[in-house]
Formats: C-alpha cells, structure tokens, sequence
C-alpha cells in the first residue's frame, strides 16, 4: 500500500496563505548582545595618591594616581586647576593632559600655590567617571635674603628675608 500512495500524485495545496512570507525579523537585540561579547566595558574611575614628600618643587608637581581592577586602559585624562576662593580669569581655567602612564610631572606652575587634580581612564568603550579630587601644593619659592639688613657680632648674627610668595609659608629653615 505505501508503495501505491507514493506513487500516486499528490496535489497539495494550503488552505491558508503562510504569515511568514511578508514578515520583517528584527535582529537589533540579538546583533547588541553578539557585539556586546567582543567589546570591553568602559573602565572603573581611578584613585588620585596623595601628595608624595619631595614630589613638588616651586614650578612643578609630580601627580600619581592608581586603577584598582582589572579594566584595560588605552590612556588617562588628568585635571587640574589652582584652588583659590577669588575668581581670576586665566588662573581658573581647567587645563587637561592626555598621559599614559598613572603618573606624570606637571610644569609651569606658580609657587607655594594649591591645585586640585583629577583624573579620569580612557579605553575603546568610553570614559570612567572621574577620580575624587586632590589637592597638590607647590613648594614656596626661596626667599630674598635682605643684605643690606645683616647684622653680625662675635656670638650672633642677625639675618633678614623677605618672601616673595603670596600665600603663607609654615617654616623657613635657616642653614649656616
């Protein structure tokens, strides 16, 4: 009996035209999951060190910070401005280096001044948030011994400076 109906023409026809000829399948979700395999998350924010002894002189400051994960960085983007409480122009302004390493020796600063620094991590996904802040101070710049002012004897001496750095110095050390 098989071999008869399978020999036999059969004209099948559908009662009902199938659905699925006209329709779209969207893919969207299923593209962003297979792209979201390859790539690697933005990093997590980075930790500004504080101030190193001997990491600052009067022109410059030596700034380190840390990446505490695993998370793959291409480049950092450091911040920094002078902390001051009155609003000056140019002295205000955010400056923004480009680093690659987690430290780097900025130059060109004013002496005995505060500047807040901040930094954030770059790879291909994006841009961590940023760091907390620090605040870095320059050394002071050295005193103007005043020679007309000194005054010396058999047991003493006497000797006069001036400092030419605005913001207050905590201790001068006098060496002989």
């Amino acid at each position: 009996r098989l071999e008869e109906f399978l020999k036999k023409e059969v004209d099948l026809k559908l009662s009902t035209l199938p659905d699925f000829e006209a329709r779209v399948i969207d893919f969207s979700e299923v593209e962003q999951l297979m792209n979201s395999i390859n790539t690697i998350p933005a990093p997590c924010a980075p930790v500004m060190n504080p101030q190193a002894p001997n990491a600052a002189t009067g022109t410059s400051l030596r700034v380190c910070w840390g990446l505490f994960s695993d998370d793959t960085v291409e480049c950092y983007q450091l911040c920094y401005k002078p902390v001051s409480n009155e609003r000056h122009g140019d002295e205000q302004a955010e400056h923004t280096l480009k680093v690659r390493e987690t430290y780097c020796t900025i130059t060109n600063l004013l002496p005995n001044t505060q500047y807040e620094f901040w930094v954030s991590a770059l790879n291909a996904s994006g841009i961590s948030p940023p760091s907390e802040r620090a605040v870095y101070v320059t050394a002071p710049s050295p005193p103007t011994i005043k020679s007309k002012k000194i005054r010396s004897c058999e047991n003493a001496a006497l000797v006069c400076w001036e400092s030419g750095d605005v913001n207050p110095v905590e201790s001068y050390t006098v060496e002989l």
